[in-house]
């Protein structure tokens, strides 16, 4: 199996799963999909990155973020056990760092980083800011945030979208989250409400949850949803960045 990683941060208008589930964590595979959104502008996210997977015969998407230092963030389930065979647009991969606590599983700490080769930033490429290292850190409840990604845009479509497309969606309570998941949800999740139509669809696995405000923060990497599907109100939950800064700062030395 290998991963052909598109680093697509400067293809922010571009051609490029569902964990569904009690509801519990269910992989389908890294197919990331925005249903109901709107189509980015060019650069409007330029933190976004696309990671190609091949395995076998079929590819599928999952996203990440671009931080400083050319480290991306996104879900260990997007690399697990896979290989990063390159980078494109003149970056490539020198690691892949999977949280030593991840669970397959559970999903729970469905967090990775992947270093790459120096990227020269532009208009184009820029890095997402983290959340601020000093607690107490937010819950972020009932603030909005937006999410992006490729893929299909409803449940009904066979295939990706060819344009980066994006959603607006209000964090909600774990507990609230809990609701539908049950244990699957930890403190280290995040959750949106998909009540409005607009959903990542369980994922955009590995993709960015940034919190909507002048300068965009990363708040949660997309790790699963509703076996259901993606245009049934149900929430979705994310990996919780500011549970893990701190091994952020650790292996990248990346830290606000």
């Amino acid at each position: 199996m290998k991963i052909l990683v598109v680093f697509a941060l400067a293809l922010a208008y571009a051609s490029g799963s569902a964990l569904r589930g009690e509801e519990g964590p269910v992989q389908d595979g890294p197919d990331g999909r925005i249903a109901n959104g709107e189509k980015a502008e060019l650069w409007q996210f330029d933190y976004q990155v696309g990671l190609y997977v091949k395995n076998g015969k079929t590819y599928s998407w999952c996203g990440g973020a671009f931080l400083e230092h050319a480290w991306v963030l996104t879900a260990a389930h997007c690399v697990d056990e896979r290989f990063v065979s390159q980078i494109k647009r003149y970056a490539y991969p020198d690691s892949i760092l999977i949280h030593s606590g991840y669970n397959r599983k559970t999903m729970a700490n469905d967090i990775a980083l992947i270093k790459i080769t120096a990227v020269q930033y532009s208009s184009g490429i820029s890095p997402i800011r983290l959340p601020s290292m000093q607690p107490p850190y937010a819950s972020y409840v009932d603030e909005k945030a937006v999410a992006t990604g490729w893929g299909r845009t409803s449940d009904s479509d066979q295939y990706n979208s060819d344009d980066l497309m994006y959603a607006y969606m209000e964090v909600i309570s774990n507990a609230a989250c809990t609701k539908t998941y049950g244990a699957s949800i930890e403190s280290s999740n995040i959750c949106v409400s998909t009540t409005s139509g607009a959903s990542t669809c369980g994922g955009d696995d590995g993709g960015p949850l940034a919190l909507d405000s002048k300068i965009p923060t990363l708040i949660g990497i997309a790790s699963f949803g509703s076996q259901k599907g993606c245009e049934k109100g149900l929430p979705v939950a994310f990996t919780r960045v500011t549970n893990y800064l701190d091994w952020i700062q650790a292996e990248t030395g990346v830290a606000y």
